[in-house]
């Protein structure tokens, strides 16, 4: 009997080894490639938000800010990487904002685990669509069940409200960050 469990257990000693050595090749193997599509996703996004964008650089001291450039060289504005906690797991985007800290350029959903059909929404253009053009001289509020009466409100997802709060909540807090980081705009 003895016999038997020094083998069990030498037979599941080298499952656990070759299974633990196989996840590490793995995730050598891997990692390169997702950080070249997150890079690549992102560039997308900010592209997205900034179709005239031509020169794309992140900003010193601050690994979640892009400066964006027009053409010809004029400064079109920002893009922020905003993450946070959403419902059910973290919420990244990619917010744009005007050089002055004034406007939203626009808002992408990069990552979201919401709900399917209720919180996914928030990357679904009727809502994300909301923030190109809204004010952000005034922290960014959402109203429940009716239209938009300020410049910087935006309409909450019907049954989704956690989600459109974490949003809304994920990105004053990252462009109040980034409005200090850049000096307090222009």
């Amino acid at each position: 009997m003895k016999k038997e469990a020094i083998r069990m257990i030498t037979a599941l000693t080298a499952v656990a080894i070759l299974s633990g050595l196989s996840l590490v090749f793995v995730y050598r193997y891997a990692m390169p490639k997702i950080e070249v599509n997150v890079k690549n996703e992102t560039k997308s996004a900010i592209e997205n938000i900034f179709p005239d964008g031509a020169d794309i650089k992140p900003v010193k001291g601050d690994e979640n800010m892009f400066s964006v450039k027009g053409k010809s060289g004029k400064m079109l504005g920002y893009a922020i990487i905003a993450e946070g906690n959403g419902y059910q797991g973290t919420i990244k985007m990619v917010a744009g904002v005007d050089e002055t800290f004034k406007v939203m350029s626009g808002m992408e959903v990069l990552e979201s685990q919401e709900t399917p059909g209720l919180g996914a929404e928030i990357a679904g253009k009727p809502f994300a669509g909301q923030f190109s053009g809204l004010a952000i001289t005034h922290e960014i509020e959402y109203v429940k069940n009716q239209k938009p009466a300020q410049p910087y409100q935006i309409e909450a997802i019907t049954g989704a409200t956690i989600s459109s709060r974490a949003v809304v909540n994920i990105l004053n807090e990252s462009i109040d960050k980034a409005r200090r980081a850049a000096g307090g705009g222009k």
